[in-house]
């Protein structure tokens, strides 16, 4: 019987005969262990493609998150000389502020120079920024904000205004910019401040 079909009978349709036959049970052991094996095959190559298109779309639908730090870096005026009071300060266009961020075993994680506008207003976006340590590198912890350089002669003096020596903290007003593919949480530092460096005459 093996390697043979067995003829059982023929039937008779019209002009045609049909004829039955059985299967040996070996074949059909082995046709049934082929069939599993080939379903699963046909399975794997429709999941495959579906998975990876499926993270395609996730990563064309995630945002880009950035990091943004903000401050207005001010002359202070003489009148206010050793105090923080930035009452009857100039903002100061141009001027330098550095960024740095340390990671939560003490290494500098990000430092990065950035100008003020014409208004004295300082955008930074911390491209590259990342956190190791998602609580203990965050912004909040882990960056500060100092004045560095102020392109006017008689106001060039690094003062202490808002910590500004030592590098002033970064704080969250729940402020946001949005985008279709963008995020920018903001943080804020300041205001920072250079002083005069002769109050001898009153022009700041």
């Amino acid at each position: 019987m093996d390697g043979t079909l067995i003829r059982l009978s023929s039937i008779s349709l019209g002009l045609r005969t049909l004829n039955v036959f059985l299967v040996p049970s070996p074949f059909k052991e082995m046709a049934s262990r082929n069939f599993s094996i080939l379903s699963l095959f046909l399975l794997f190559l429709v999941a495959f493609p579906y998975t990876e298109a499926s993270a395609d779309v996730l990563k064309a639908t995630e945002k880009k998150i950035e990091v943004v730090v903000e401050a207005t870096v001010y002359c202070q005026s003489c009148d206010h000389f050793g105090t923080w009071s930035l009452i009857g300060a100039k903002p100061i266009p141009s001027a330098k502020v550095s960024v740095t961020c340390k990671s939560h075993n003490g290494r500098v994680s990000y430092y990065k120079v950035f100008e003020t506008d014409k208004n004295g207003y300082l955008y930074a976006p911390l491209e590259g920024f990342k956190m190791q340590h998602y609580i203990l590198d965050h912004p909040l912890h882990s960056c500060y904000v100092k004045p560095v350089w102020s392109p006017l002669e008689g106001c060039s003096l690094l003062s202490n205004v808002n910590y500004g020596l030592n590098g002033a903290p970064l704080r969250y007003e729940n402020k946001k910019l949005h985008g279709s593919k963008y995020e920018a949480v903001i943080y804020a530092a300041g205001p920072l401040a250079f002083r005069p460096s002769d109050c001898s005459q009153t022009h700041y």
